[in-house]
């Protein structure tokens, strides 16, 4: 099919001017833009009557991926090597008692839903997920990105895609065969898991360790120039390299993004990096969001509303409760853990549909509804995700500090 400039043209302009027009409304009505550029999404998207407003929504699909990675680039930056480091240890604890808590609690459930095995499983899998993406612009829309809290939300939910990454490649594996039995299902899950973690543990070594050793001298030899083209080029062109790199390897892009910023954080010139970046961040960013709200069929949601939303509570419940222990386990003050816990809680993103997409295309193990459910899922959980960090950060500083008067009250 030959795509027309002038519909491309056509197809960007009414992205841009619809989120626009939306993303003020919001603004007037002191909601998150991230609200208006998703109610964007489903105004101009395929699935709402009369008719799409765009013409090619596989476009919006390209621009949206852009977004990804633009939006993890800059946020990476954020994170030079060393902090990474100092949140390293309690994120890694904190996430694997989430993804596997969250999964194990989630399996049950689908299962007591009369849900099928794989259905089950891919679905638990999928509430799992906390979007980066999302999360972390809601974090920066707020100015709360610089909190010790984001930095352990943020390190989490790095950790949290690739152990999902991990178990998603063992699912498709296993489900790939058509029957679990005792002999194959270890047989499989093991070298499965072996090489799907290997393969991840090395691309991030790889990055951390060469990468850190080149990267920013090139960033920091590009910016004796005094070009800033030049530069953005260069960045970008990190940014998008390793985004292509973790992709061909079976890695998000997000992750890819995500430590060619990190990488960039450690150049001298970072801080001019990230103004010229952030403009293309936004703009590209707003477009992933308003492909979130395209892809809701407002037909199918009576089919799949009561499961979604019990599914929804589940993540919700399970995902709260294992941040706050194993926040709490390794000492974390009380009020860091409860904003982490709030900012981790809502399920869904961009890391939830692709997992939903891999239990669709294993074939013949999983159902049809199982990608349009989980996409009800995102976009519900999108919803309500700034509100629950908005307002249970207020709420983590009014039990805070309610236990600290009680602590001074006993002292005296």
């Amino acid at each position: 099919m030959v795509i027309e400039i002038g519909q491309i043209i056509q197809d960007f302009a009414v992205i841009m001017i619809v989120a626009s027009v939306m993303a003020l409304i919001s603004y007037k009505l002191k909601q998150p833009l991230v609200i208006g550029y998703i109610i964007a999404g489903i105004i101009i998207g395929p699935h709402t009557p009369p008719f799409s407003l765009i013409l090619h929504p596989d476009i919006l699909n390209l621009f949206a991926e852009i977004g990804i990675i633009l939006l993890l680039f800059v946020v990476g930056m954020e994170f030079p090597i060393e902090k990474l480091k100092n949140i390293g240890r309690k994120a890694l604890i904190i996430a694997m008692t989430e993804a596997f808590g969250t999964f194990i609690i989630g399996f049950v459930v689908a299962q007591s839903l009369h849900y099928s095995v794989y259905n089950s499983l891919f679905l638990a899998l999928a509430i799992s997920v906390t979007s980066t993406v999302i999360v972390m612009r809601i974090l920066e829309e707020l100015d709360l990105i610089k909190h010790e809290a984001s930095s352990i939300i943020l390190g989490v939910a790095i950790i949290e895609d690739i152990i999902v990454i991990s178990i998603l490649a063992i699912l498709q594996s296993v489900g790939s065969t058509g029957h679990v039995s005792s002999s194959s299902s270890s047989s499989l899950l093991i070298p499965n898991l072996a090489v799907s973690v290997g393969t991840v543990l090395a691309f991030i070594a790889g990055v951390l360790i060469l990468g850190s050793k080149t990267i920013p001298r090139f960033v920091n030899y590009i910016g004796k120039t005094n070009q800033h083209d030049l530069l953005i080029v260069a960045v970008l062109g990190v940014a998008f390299g390793l985004s292509f790199i973790a992709q061909e390897i079976g890695i998000s892009v997000a992750t890819g993004a995500f430590f060619a910023g990190v990488l960039i954080a450690e150049s001298k010139v970072h801080s001019v990096t990230k103004v010229l970046a952030t403009p293309l961040k936004d703009m590209f960013a707003a477009i992933f969001f308003v492909s979130v709200g395209a892809l809701m069929d407002i037909s199918v949601l009576p089919m799949f509303i009561v499961p979604a939303l019990i599914l929804i509570i589940v993540s919700i419940a399970a995902k709260f409760l294992t941040v706050v222990i194993a926040s709490r386990a390794q000492k974390i003050s009380l009020l860091t853990s409860l904003r982490s816990a709030f900012g981790l809680s809502s399920s869904g993103g961009e890391l939830a549909l692709v997992v939903a997409k891999g239990g669709v295309d294993v074939g013949g193990s999983t159902s049809s509804f199982l990608l349009p459910m989980v996409g009800t899922m995102t976009i519900i959980t999108t919803f309500i995700t700034p509100y629950m960090i908005k307002f249970g950060w207020k709420i983590a500083n009014a039990i805070s500090e309610y236990f600290e008067n009680r602590k001074k009250f006993r002292i005296v």
